[in-house]
């Protein structure tokens, strides 16, 4: 490692690439730091706005009308409006809501905190996408196989849960890949409200170190390669759940 460092401060001196989080022990670790305060955010968003989809997708078949016009709204509502307008809503209109406590300086702070907004709003606003499109899946089965499992005894619980769900998640994959790349990309949204990912560090280092084009390039490939993750995995499960005839 030693070595590497020296080289890239070679490489500075002598071309003027200034990658400082490859010899600068400061900024590798807050660069570290970020990345990982991304992916977290980033599996957090992805597991609960697609939790928000299949529960989302299973109420709009309630037989009770406010519950369906209740569902409707919330998508009408988080598809129709700009996801940093949510985050700044949550962040700033709900957080002077909550309670406050004591932090270890006994300074009071907001019981809910940046990372946690950016979170809860990130999972409302993909959620609603991902309800839309398990709900295409769902009018994808044919209803013969709905009442044959009705015929069998199946709760309408048990038949969203062991046959409609398995099923349409296989004809919504596609459409879901998309929404969960766009999802991970709107993670930068919350330096917004200064959670400490990786645009945010980025912009630091950059400003100490006036770096601007070597840590953009080094964000798109970051992100280039977290979004390759994510649709080989999913393309992956997407050839493992395949069955001819089920439109995948």
């Amino acid at each position: 490692m030693h070595g590497i460092a020296l080289w890239f401060r070679h490489l500075h001196e002598t071309t003027g690439i200034n990658l400082t989080i490859a010899y600068d022990p400061f900024d590798r670790a807050r660069f570290l730091r970020g990345f990982l305060v991304t992916l977290e955010l980033s599996a957090i968003s992805i597991l609960g706005s697609v939790l928000v989809g299949i529960v989302g997708a299973w109420l709009q078949g309630s037989r009770l009308r406010w519950t369906r016009r209740f569902v409707q709204g919330y998508i009408q509502l988080f598809r129709n409006t700009p996801p940093l307008v949510q985050m700044f809503f949550f962040y700033f209109g709900l957080s002077v809501l909550m309670p406050t406590v004591k932090n270890r300086f006994g300074m009071q702070q907001p019981l809910i905190g940046g990372f946690a907004w950016a979170s809860i709003s990130l999972i409302f606003f993909a959620g609603a996408f991902n309800v839309e499109i398990f709900r295409s899946g769902i009018e994808a089965i044919p209803s013969s196989t709905i009442e044959a499992a009705e015929a069998l005894g199946y709760t309408r619980l048990q038949t969203y849960i062991h046959v409609v769900l398995p099923l349409a998640t296989r004809v919504c994959l596609p459409a879901l890949t998309n929404n969960l790349v766009n999802l991970i990309k709107t993670t930068t949204l919350a330096y917004a409200i200064a959670v400490p990912e990786l645009l945010y560090v980025s912009n630091q280092i950059w400003s100490d170190s006036v770096n601007v084009p070597v840590m953009m390039v080094v964000l798109f490939i970051i992100y280039i390669a977290l979004v390759g993750l994510l649709v080989a995995a999913m393309n992956a499960w997407e050839r493992a759940l395949r069955r001819p005839g089920l439109g995948t």
